[in-house]
């Protein structure tokens, strides 16, 4: 296990294994980007995939929408309890086999069964499992390499998580195309084996459980018991609630765009369905990698305010190539948008929580809450678009929920001044903080 210091020198806490010591033992930050490969076909589930399916036995977008709209549901309910559980076991690593262990059997129930209720049951399981995977990534990533330094593995975790996704995608587009999407299904239960059996790989004792929650004492001769502060500081962190209500109306207008996109250009132009939502992702997929990789150093640059601000402004763009462009080719500008917006939050939103609450003790409580806010958004997406796509068009659908994007840039730029002060105020608090010495890790 790494010692922990803080950044003027003296270290406050001496574990079993130090930082340098890793030459001789596994690196496990190579185990954990394999975790993070793996993950995304976990979180993601069969994806949009899953509505073409359903599309093709005979289901409606309303109905397809409201399944969709249960997972996301779950997200919601899921997410927070997902996070106070990452803060309050030191299994860290059997929360990630446990949460891949229920995309395999969403996978076995969807492969097996197509009625309402037994698809609506594996979307269930797949939201739980996902909504919980995020704040385990996060709490391992923090316990492995500490606060400093999150943002950089967390960045190289989402190239791999990205990569993943681009692998995936492009072997489900093979899959659907030569044996049918069906054998999607059982690809994302063998990549759940895959993601426990990895998990397990990360040395247990690499683990700092103290740092894992962002909970470290502030001086070598503090033999004081730590405790966590209480859960109402996520309520009293007026920039994280701005943050999180800011993604929520994001991901209203977003997390519907690439299903409905797919559903739009397969009806008008009467091309493989499965094909052009694998296209689709792999387009997205490559420039999000690209943007995730890329993250870090652009937060350190410009700050957090500036890269959120960036990733909102991408939805309003995609909206209106999607509504205005509906040829094939149009999902290159489409899904352009979606890469650069979702690869710069995937890495500075965690960081950003990070940033706000470590010392407290909550951090992936906070991982939670935030990722809940976001899917009480993405939840209802679907069903408002796929309603609005049935009503009124597809075209319509897309204005609508590109629209929303600009409550999302009204509070983000309303309540920026006060947010950008207080992020600047806590690079000084954190810099009298612990961390660990991860500096051997990330050469």
């Amino acid at each position: 296990m790494p010692a922990l210091h803080t950044h003027a020198g003296p270290r406050i806490a001496t574990a079993s294994r130090t930082g340098s010591d890793t030459k001789n033992n596994l690196n496990p930050t190579l185990p954990l980007l394999i975790v993070s490969f793996f993950a995304a076909d976990v979180q993601a589930g069969v994806g949009p995939f899953l509505g073409i399916y359903l599309q093709a036995q005979s289901w409606t977008p309303d109905t397809i929408g409201t399944v969709l709209t249960i997972g996301g549901i779950v997200s919601v309910l899921v997410t927070t309890p997902a996070g106070a559980l990452v803060d309050a076991t030191s299994h860290r690593r059997s929360v990630i086999a446990g949460a891949s262990a229920l995309t395999v059997v969403a996978a076995g129930i969807v492969l097996f069964a197509h009625g309402f209720w037994a698809v609506t049951l594996s979307q269930i399981a797949t939201a739980a499992g996902g909504a919980t995977m995020g704040p385990a990534l996060a709490g391992l990533t923090l316990g492995i390499v500490g606060r400093h330094n999150f943002d950089r593995q967390f960045g190289r975790n989402q190239v791999a998580n990205h990569a993943g996704n681009l692998v995936a995608a492009v072997v489900s587009g093979c899959f659907g195309m030569w044996f049918g999407i069906p054998y999607i299904f059982g690809m994302s239960a063998l990549v759940g084996v895959a993601c426990i059996v990895s998990a397990y790989c990360i040395p247990g004792p690499s683990v700092h459980p103290a740092v894992a929650r962002g909970m470290i004492k502030k001086a070598p001769d503090d033999t004081s018991d730590s405790r966590a502060d209480s859960m109402r500081i996520l309520l009293r962190n007026r920039p994280l609630l701005v943050l999180a209500v800011a993604l929520a109306m994001f991901n209203l207008g977003n997390s519907a765009m690439l299903p409905l996109y797919s559903l739009a250009v397969s009806s008008t132009h009467r091309a493989d369905a499965s094909q052009i939502t694998a296209a689709n992702i792999v387009i997205s997929q490559i420039v999000m990698l690209i943007a995730a990789a890329c993250a870090s150093r652009a937060t350190r640059r410009w700050g957090f305010w500036w890269i959120i601000l960036v990733t909102l402004v991408t939805l309003p763009l995609r909206a209106i190539a999607a509504a205005w462009i509906g040829s094939t080719w149009g999902i290159l500008p489409v899904q352009i948008f979606d890469g650069i917006g979702a690869g710069l939050q995937s890495v500075v939103v965690p960081s950003l929580v990070v940033h706000l609450l470590h010392g407290s003790g909550r951090v992936n409580l906070g991982q939670g809450a935030v990722q809940a806010v976001q899917a009480a958004g993405a939840c209802m997406s679907p069903l408002l678009g796929g309603w609005l796509a049935q009503h009124y068009g597809y075209s319509f659908a897309f204005i609508v929920l590109g629209a929303l994007s600009l409550v999302s840039l009204a509070i983000w730029v309303g309540f920026g001044r006060q947010a950008r002060q207080i992020f600047d105020t806590r690079h000084d608090e954190l810099a009298k903080l612990g961390d660990v010495d991860s500096s051997a890790l990330l050469r």
